[in-house]
C-alpha cells in the first residue's frame, strides 16, 4: 500500500490544486499568495515535494492531478484501518460507531454498500 500522507498545510494547499487543477503553475502562486498567505518561492517548493509524492505533476508549467482527492483519501483510509485495526473493516465500524446510534439511512447505506461489495 502506498504510504503517503501530508501535513495541514499541504492538505490546505492540495485543496487548492485539487479544486481547481488542470491551472498554469503561475496561476496556482497566485491562490497560494490568495488563500494561504505564501510566496511564489514556498508554492514551488511544496508543489515539488507534492509531485514527488506522486499525489500531482507539474509538466510544462501545468499542475495536474495524478492521484484525486478520493484515490488519496481512501489510501490514508486503509492505510489507518490497517494499522490500527490489523485491517479488520468490521472492527474499524464497531469502534467508529459505539456510542453512536445509526440513523436508519446511515443503516440503510451501510447495507447497500455490503450489498455492492458481496462477492459472488
Amino acid at each position: 500500500m502506498q504510504d503517503i500522507s501530508l501535513g495541514v498545510i499541504e492538505a490546505k494547499f492540495a485543496d487548492i490544486i485539487w479544486g481547481n487543477a488542470p491551472l498554469p503553475s503561475s496561476a496556482l502562486v497566485v491562490k497560494a499568495q490568495e488563500v494561504l498567505g505564501w510566496k511564489k518561492s514556498t508554492t514551488y517548493t511544496v508543489l515539488k515535494r507534492l509531485c514527488e509524492k506522486g499525489i500531482f505533476e507539474n509538466n510544462g508549467g501545468t499542475v495536474t492531478v495524478k492521484l484525486s482527492r478520493e484515490e488519496f483519501y481512501a489510501l490514508q483510509s486503509q492505510r489507518f484501518v490497517e494499522e490500527t485495526f490489523q485491517g479488520s473493516l468490521p472492527a474499524f465500524l464497531a469502534a467508529f460507531t459505539s456510542g453512536k446510534r445509526l440513523t436508519e439511512q446511515e443503516v440503510a447505506q451501510l447495507r447497500q454498500l455490503v450489498r455492492d461489495h458481496e462477492e459472488g
